[in-house]
């Protein structure tokens, strides 16, 4: 099966231009998401004066981040492939679509992604600090990692369905799409119990800003299990060895 075909890569790799060129292209987009779903809530806190989450106000917060996500996925899709998390560059990983160094070097460029569109929220907002993600009252840490595993399963599901499945064909705009839309629709399904993250780079910027942790490592083990796990059904079952290919490809 196409999982055999997991590769570490050269160390050289790292200092290659085309993988350079990709890491930032994942900063840059990481920073567009980050700063307009980040913002959108930082907005929301100021025009209700920091009041309490409305079902507005996750709506409101579903469509910034859907929107955000889809703008960000097509920017960097024909350079880096689009990943604009953690959770997909490990599922792309395990499925042997791209390299352990190459996915270092963009969990590296994410985290700090993140970490830049909060510290300019901070900065352009005259010090308001982007909220850390945390757990509702009365949802335990084992609710709210079930919700991120469940919902990151979602999400890089669709990511392989919409883009790195060979067999797609050519559906273009489609893949981001899909992709902001299953964010947006989590959102609204699991942001009032735990935030709906999703994604370890969009917990880790507001967490080293504010510099809260209280359950963070759910928001890394969640997204990485379902991502591990979306990865292994769909290469198991819907990708044959003889139609896999590395990832990420030219056209998104």
């Amino acid at each position: 099966m196409a999982i055999t075909s997991i590769a570490i890569g050269s160390p050289a790799e790292a200092s290659q231009p085309d993988a350079l060129k990709a890491a930032l292209a994942e900063f840059i987009s990481m920073l567009i998401f980050v700063f307009a779903g980040e913002g959108s809530g930082m907005a929301f806190n100021k025009l209700t004066d920091n009041g309490s989450t409305t079902p507005a106000g996750l709506v409101a917060a579903s469509l910034a981040h859907g929107f955000a996500l889809f703008v960000a996925v097509s920017v960097g899709a024909n350079i880096s492939g689009g990943h604009v998390n953690p959770a997909v560059t490990f599922g792309a990983f395990v499925g042997g679509h791209i390299t352990l160094i190459r996915s270092v070097l963009y969990w590296v460029a994410q985290l700090l992604g993140s970490v830049v569109a909060c510290l300019l929220l901070k900065f352009a907002t005259g010090g308001w600090e982007t909220s850390a993600f945390a757990l509702s009252s009365g949802v335990g840490a084992g609710n709210a990692l079930v919700f991120e595993i469940v919902m990151t399963f979602g999400l890089v599901y669709t990511v392989y369905a919409t883009a790195v499945d060979p067999k797609k064909g050519d559906i273009g705009i489609i893949a981001p799409i899909a992709i902001g839309f299953i964010v947006g629709a989590n959102i609204l399904a699991g942001g009032a119990f735990d935030g709906a993250s999703m994604n370890p780079a969009v917990s880790f910027g507001p967490a080293v800003v504010s510099w809260t942790w209280d359950n963070h490592w759910v928001y890394w083990l969640g997204p990485f299990l379902g991502a591990g796990i979306a990865a292994v059904v769909y290469e198991v079952f819907f990708i044959s060895p003889s139609t896999h290919e590395q990832f990420p490809s030219a056209d998104f």
